[in-house]
């Protein structure tokens, strides 16, 4: 389980550098952006598969799984792009970041999960460190104008917790078959893209790039690695530990010169911190179970 959660959290980390990748891009609209990397995301499969790395399923994989991945990663970037242009990016990126709250907390209704307080504190913990960070400082008010993409950012929010937890649920699916969810996802954004977005290519190689970087990583080998690791690694030490990914980005952000430390970051970055290792304490810290003496005949 440790092993399948350190990849888990591999996902974290290489999310982490989402906004960056992203502004490096350029002006390329949601929609387009997000079908050439999820095509990227989609050729990592087909090439490990080729070089021996994964396998297709052996059985076939039940409709709903198909359902479930398919509607988890499109369902996911359709809602925060639809919140996006209906909400500004900061109270969009708050409501959507609920999700690893929710996993904490929907974790307790999965077969041989226990919710413990200590998960809890540590998913608030996160939370509150997030807010510091995406409100900068607490500059949030609810504006009913902007109700609808609350509503969405809410629903993409939902919508991730809920592809994570019965993820897991299915974990006899191979993760190979998130080729398939992102090539789909590829295909839909692909068509959403014709029907609601102007064409915008990237314009330097720098930005050709950067598109490159995020099929690779935030937009690619992520979802695979999330897959693992929700399936068969610990799922609260995981939703706990996704708050680390707006830090993580704040930081990356702030070392490439596109932002400033202060001391906003410092605060967040103490309860992130601590948020995670609470919410971890008993992967970490935790005893291993004495071994029961053998009595004999």
């Amino acid at each position: 389980m440790g092993k399948a959660t350190l990849t888990g959290f591999c996902a974290v980390a290489m999310w982490a550098l989402l906004a960056l990748l992203t502004d490096a891009s350029g002006d390329t609209p949601p929609f387009l952006l997000s079908a050439m990397t999820f095509s990227i995301g989609s050729a990592i499969g087909f090439a490990a598969r080729a070089v021996g790395l994964s396998s297709p399923a052996r059985e076939p994989v039940p409709p709903v799984v198909w359902l479930i991945g398919i509607g988890g990663l499109f369902g996911y970037h359709f809602l925060y792009f639809t919140a996006l242009r209906n909400v500004p990016a900061v109270e969009a990126s708050l409501i959507a970041y609920l999700w690893p709250l929710f996993i904490v907390v929907g974790s307790a209704l999965m077969p041989g999960e226990r919710l413990r307080w200590y998960h809890i504190a540590g998913a608030l913990m996160g939370l509150a460190g997030t807010v510091l960070i995406v409100t900068k400082g607490g500059q949030f008010s609810f504006d009913a104008r902007y109700a609808f993409g609350y509503a969405m950012a809410f629903a993409a929010a939902i919508v991730w917790a809920t592809y994570s937890l019965l993820s897991r649920r299915f974990s006899s699916a191979p993760t190979s078959i998130v080729t398939w969810f992102c090539l789909a996802t590829a295909i839909l954004s692909l068509i959403c893209h014709l029907l609601l977005e102007q064409t915008v290519l990237p314009q330097a190689t720098g930005q050709w790039l950067a598109v490159l970087g995020l099929g690779l990583m935030p937009v690619g080998a992520a979802f695979y690695a999330w897959d693992y690791g929700v399936k068969h690694g610990n799922i609260q030490v995981l939703g706990a530990a996704s708050y680390a990914a707006p830090l993580l980005s704040t930081l990356a952000l702030i070392a490439s010169g596109f932002a400033e430390a202060d001391p906003t970051i410092v605060a967040a970055c103490v309860l992130i911190t601590a948020g995670a290792v609470l919410a971890a304490s008993n992967m970490l810290f935790g005893r291993r179970a004495r071994p029961t003496p053998a009595t004999g005949g």
